[in-house]
């Protein structure tokens, strides 16, 4: 009877040796590639996020605007530039409200605005159901404090104090009946107000289409940096896969170096099992066999896997492929075993509780024809 071969960290006739200082060091290097490959994952996902998030049709256009002699600009100018943008807006719309200012005095000095000066005196005046009606009180002072703040507090916009004019006269007007003098003197302020707002809107109008225009601007840029970013990334991914398949090749190999050769029985077994692959399981195999031989054309007509002529690390990879893929269609097949036996057994189940069914109405159909 034959000598058996020994397998993996076994030398014929040495019994079991185990290279334990170079195992374990190759056992550290694997876990080391391994988290390095899961941040690559982690990097290529995020990647495939933000050409998910901005669509395929965006895809490219960093190309494109390169080609027609576009700057693209860093992440770091982006920013410097929102952040100038930003503050001439602000300084912008400061201009505007200290316009509106006019209009605010204006309001304010009318001869019917002294209702509308203070906070109301909700208690003094015994409002016991103010606040019931009123979500939002508000009032001239009120207003003015805010557009006067200087602790970043303050309106960052004139339509916020419109808003809050607005509202100041319409408070009046929902508390009070349509008869009183403060709903007579909210409604005549209303209308001058509205007046003299038709013929400033025309500048807030402006300021908004700039704006508009402007965010437009900073997002493209934004896109196209990010974009610029994720290509220098996409580029960096791929020197560092290409690295990461070097070492794990490299550390393949010394595990082979150290593990017996592949027999010829168990080439010949490789060779039968082949036969017995699923077809995307068997373009898997010609990839392992065109990595080890750059000659080899796995996608020609006629193809030939020569046992004899392979190395060692390629046998090995085939072997375990090999061992992995039939395992796995067997477990697939003894699942799919056991939920048509799960299937069969519910349709049996149902065309005997048929068959009762059908007996019991015979049955009955019996008696009645006997009575």
């Amino acid at each position: 009877m034959a000598d058996s071969v020994p397998e993996l960290g076994q030398v014929a006739g040495g019994g079991l040796q185990v290279f334990s200082v170079d195992a374990e060091c190759i056992k550290q290097r694997v876990d080391e590639v391994l988290q390095w490959v899961d941040s690559l994952e982690h990097k290529l996902k995020e990647v495939e996020e933000f050409y998910s998030s901005v669509g395929v049709s965006n895809s490219g256009s960093i190309v494109k605007d390169t080609e027609k002699g576009r700057h693209v600009v860093g992440i770091r100018k982006i920013q410097q530039e929102a952040a100038r943008r930003e503050a001439v807006a602000a300084k912008r719309m400061q201009d505007l409200m200290r316009q509106f200012g006019t209009i605010f005095r204006q309001i304010t000095q009318h001869k019917c605005a002294w209702p509308f000066m203070h906070p109301v005196n909700v208690e003094g005046l015994g409002l016991h159901d103010y606040f019931e009606v009123i979500d939002k009180p508000m009032d001239f002072s009120t207003i003015k404090n805010q557009m006067e703040a200087k602790d970043g507090t303050g309106y960052k916009h004139v339509l916020q104090i419109y808003a809050d004019m607005r509202l100041v006269f319409e408070n009046a007007m929902n508390y009070n009946e349509e008869t009183s003098d403060v709903y007579s003197m909210a409604k005549k302020l209303l209308e001058k107000f509205e007046e003299k707002w038709a013929h400033f809107l025309p500048k807030v109008q402006e300021e908004e289409k700039i704006r508009e225009e402007e965010d437009k601007q900073a997002a493209t840029e934004a896109l196209l940096a990010k974009e610029a970013s994720h290509i220098k990334t996409t580029r960096e991914l791929g020197n560092e896969i290409c690295h990461a398949n070097d070492e794990l090749e490299k550390l393949m190999r010394k595990v082979v170096e150290r593990c017996r050769k592949i027999t010829i029985e168990e080439k010949r077994n490789i060779g039968l099992a082949l036969l017995k692959l699923s077809p995307d399981d068997i373009q898997k195999v010609l990839g392992i066999v065109a990595q080890a031989d750059p000659s080899f054309q796995p996608r020609a007509e006629e193809v030939s896997i020569e046992m004899d002529i392979l190395d060692e690390p390629t046998l090995w990879r085939l072997k375990f492929f090999v061992k992995d893929a039939l395992d796995n269609a067997m477990k697939k097949k003894k699942e799919e075993e056991t939920k048509t036996g799960a299937l069969n057994g519910t349709q049996k189940k149902e065309v005997s509780n048929k068959r009762n069914a059908n007996n019991k109405l015979a049955e009955r159909k019996t008696k009645r024809s006997r009575v």
